[in-house]
């Protein structure tokens, strides 16, 4: 039998921020969960998958989605540094993030301006840019929502609001990296 409580002692809630991220990242995978159910009915449905002129760098795409995924861990570096105080650490970690995002989405720009079809080409070429570019956008989100807390932790104090705004933006990171799996997974090992 657990033993009562204090009067007015609260249970130990999580934070607001988390929980109103985790349910905005839920809503996130339902979009995305939409995309991926368009791409496996267009695929089946299709006699030749993908379309002849289709040629995709996989080679390249794997490389710089070890990129993408080497920045999950560099953030969560960065977190906990910001949690035991260490703002020198989390800052340097999370320029680290930040770059290796960087990178991954100047190779996205890039393999957009070198592909050899279009959004209007094909089927393919609609979903391929559909999917990437909304996964881009929410990788350029994430690097806005890191320039801000650069700045938040560029001072010499932290404040009392500072860390459940770190964990927010790492959940989204990583949740952001994970989606990359499954695209990159879709979009050009199943192809």
């Amino acid at each position: 039998m657990a033993a009562p409580r204090p009067t007015g002692a609260h249970p130990q809630r999580p934070q607001l921020l988390a929980v109103g991220v985790m349910i905005w990242l839920g809503s996130e995978f339902m979009f995305f969960s939409g995309l991926f159910a368009a791409f496996f009915t267009i695929r089946a449905h299709a006699t030749v998958w993908p379309p002849p002129g289709t040629k995709l760098d996989t080679y390249q795409a794997l490389v710089f989605t070890f990129v993408l995924l080497a920045s999950s861990p560099t953030m969560q570096l960065a977190v906990w540094a910001q949690e035991r105080g260490e703002r020198v650490k989390a800052r340097f970690w999370l320029v680290v993030s930040f770059l290796l995002g960087l990178a991954f989405i100047a190779n996205q720009a890039y393999e957009w301006k070198t592909l050899p079809f279009r959004p209007h080409t094909n089927a393919y070429g609609s979903l391929f840019y559909i999917m990437s570019g909304l996964h881009g956008l929410h990788v350029i989100l994430g690097l806005v929502a890191m320039i801000f807390l650069m700045i938040r932790v560029a001072g010499p104090k932290g404040d009392a609001g500072e860390t459940p705004v770190f964990q927010a933006v790492s959940y989204y990171w990583h949740f952001v990296d994970i989606v990359w799996i499954g695209l990159f997974s879709a979009l050009f090992l199943l192809s």
